[in-house]
């Protein structure tokens, strides 16, 4: 939370500089009308206020007219890189004003902040805001390990990127960040992946994110993302004297940024040399160590007798530059420096596996069926996939119109397994991104297991991304809360033993004997056998409820009591689609909460 003063000029100011101040408690209230309102302090001259703590705080807030905070701050203003942000809010708090550092002092987000919490408009003249297109100047502190570097004007290319002049965006590595602007880049934007494909001389900026240097000959704004590991090794007692300035220099020769390395990796007996230290703090990096055991196995392109028999692993700064990045393959090979008599030194890169532009697989929980249920992160890899391949017996074929334009969605219901692999391979072996879309959350009933045996034999890279289970939409559906104070405190998420066997200490009749709030998947058709396990511990008249396609177009939710429970979902016809629910928190609207009692506000106050 950002260091706050609110500086009021009158009591009128004071209504909503206390609605802020029980929203950010962190806030300081400073009041220049007559009379002590507390909890604000008092000040003789608002003026006079500003010139001593204008640097003291992150930002300032001041309630009354503009004019005043105009007046005050004009003296103070030095630069928009060290000024803090400053708001002005009108003393019946209807308009929030960004005045002053609205992009890199915060002050855009402070104002939208203050007007949610008012119920004001917020009033922001930042053009790139207006025209909701990047602030190239801070949209890298969004993106965590990402360094602005302009080549030129840092003026003239945000002038020529907001007057929606011509502009070619590079990304040759990828990251939450890149997906960021993929997703979100404006119309006269193109995206390469490839430097080799632009043609400088149709755009008037370029912006490149990547942690390699390019010969540019048009305004140009790299980010830099920290994606580069520096394997290091050296001779005992190394002296540190120009090592920096030397690899430094060697990795802008070899067209890598030094900007972009993020940790140096040795081994355990180097990490503590004087030269070590020197690079890791002037270069801010951290420092990753491994023992030769850890770096022995591991294939270089240049191992050494020589340096096996000192450290009993045939290579150091290559190895340990690929073991700190889990990559196989080298950005710049063992470079041997020298600067003095027996002062050698070796240095290579190596860029993080899972930033390079590659292949990806994004195993995304569908949600329980309505579109609008996915996870916003999940649309977004929707939206972005070269292929979706979807479980289409289980999930609705609307989840995959967030496909973009020239997308490749098929659905899995009729392939095998080898089937399946085999597709995702072929995409994931031309550098493609894919999204494998499963019902629910992927890790309920979802099958991925014998699909991650497989990414990981082959070396994919991967990842999950949650959703909402059909569960929840039950919860949700039924309006019920699944756990009751003092009378249960338990949700099982289970099934019925059909075709697959269920583990002997699972059966349900004994998972039935806690009584808990069962949810029951894949069972509507051994809906007998489920009855008959469930009663030989609940009562028979406990509530049950069959939830078919939940959240679906045609859903429907049947109640009643357990001893009917086959009947209803017979008459009904519920297929394999359906949640059983059984379990006394079923409508109950008994059991009162003790989280809003008087013991239990503190929670609330931070």
């Amino acid at each position: 939370m950002k260091k706050i003063a609110i500086i009021i000029a009158s009591h009128q100011g004071v209504a909503p500089a206390l609605i802020i101040h029980r929203e950010l408690p962190e806030t300081e209230l400073f009041y220049a009308g007559e009379g002590q309102e507390n909890p604000c302090t008092s000040i003789d001259s608002i003026p006079a206020f500003v010139a001593a703590n204008f640097t003291r705080y992150e930002a300032l807030v001041f309630i009354g007219a503009l004019g005043i905070c105009v007046r005050a701050i004009a003296p103070c203003i030095q630069s928009k890189y060290t000024d803090p942000a400053v708001v002005n809010i009108d003393s019946t708090g209807k308009h929030v004003i960004s005045v002053l550092s609205g992009h890199v002092g915060g002050a855009n987000e402070l104002t939208r902040r203050l007007a949610s919490i008012l119920g004001a408009f917020p009033v922001i003249t930042t053009q790139s805001d207006n025209n909701d297109l990047w602030a190239l100047d801070t949209i890298h502190e969004r993106f965590e390990g990402w360094e602005a570097e302009p080549v030129g004007p840092m003026n003239e290319i945000i002038y020529k990127f907001v007057n929606r002049c011509p502009v070619a965006l590079l990304l040759d590595v990828q990251d939450s960040g890149t997906r960021n602007l993929e997703r979100t880049a404006p119309l006269h934007v193109d995206i390469y992946n490839s430097f080799q494909e632009i043609d400088q001389n149709r755009y008037e900026a370029l912006i490149i994110v990547s942690p390699f240097i390019y010969p540019v000959t048009i305004p140009t704004l790299y980010y830099r993302p920290h994606v580069l590991s520096l394997g290091f090794g050296c001779r005992e007692n190394c002296d540190p004297t120009g090592v920096r300035e030397y690899i430094t220099a060697r990795l802008i020769e070899a067209g890598i940024s030094p900007t972009s390395l993020t940790n140096l990796a040795t081994i355990d007996i180097k990490k503590d040399e004087p030269v070590v230290d020197l690079l890791t703090h002037s270069l801010r990096l951290s420092m990753d160590s491994y023992s030769p055991d850890e770096l022995r196995d591991i294939n270089v392109p240049n191992p050494s007798e020589k340096v096996r028999e000192v450290t009993s692993s045939p290579s150091v700064a290559e190895a340990a530059a690929l073991k700190s990045t889990g990559n196989t393959r080298l950005l710049l090979e063992k470079q041997k420096g020298k600067l003095s008599e027996g002062n050698d030194f070796t240095f290579a890169v190596a860029m993080n596996r899972t930033a390079e532009r590659r292949g990806f697989i994004e195993i995304v929980g569908a949600g329980p069926g309505d579109p609008e249920l996915i996870s916003v992160k999940g649309k977004h890899f929707l939206e972005q996939a070269d292929l979706i391949l979807y479980a289409g017996s289980l999930v609705p074929v609307e989840l995959t119109y967030y496909a973009k334009p020239g997308a490749t969605v098929r659905s899995s219901a009729s392939m095998t397994l080898e089937e399946q692999f085999t597709l995702m391979k072929e995409f994931y072996d031309k550098g493609l991104f894919i999204v494998r879309l499963h019902t629910g959350d992927p890790c309920i009933y979802g099958a991925i297991q014998e699909q991650m045996a497989f990414f990981d034999e082959y070396g994919m890279d991967y990842h999950i991304t949650p959703g909402i289970s059909s569960f929840l939409a039950a919860a949700a559906a039924l309006q019920s809360q699944f756990t009751i104070p003092e009378k249960v405190q338990t949700i099982i998420l289970t099934r019925g033993e059909g075709r697959t066997p269920m583990p002997e200490k699972e059966k349900l009749h004994l998972l039935a004997r806690s009584q808990s709030t069962m949810c029951i998947f894949l069972s509507a058709s051994i809906v007998d056998q489920v009855q008959s396990e469930l009663m030989q511990h609940y009562p028979p008249t406990t509530p049950v409820a069959a939830c078919y396609h939940l959240t679906w177009r045609d859903e429907r939710i049947y109640r009643g009591k357990l001893q009917d429970l086959a009947k209803i979902v017979k008459e009904n016809n519920l297929t394999l689609t359906t949640m059983i629910v059984v379990g006394d928190a079923i409508d109950n609207r008994q059991g009162l909460s003790k989280l809003y009692s008087h013991q239990f506000k503190h929670l609330f106050r931070n």
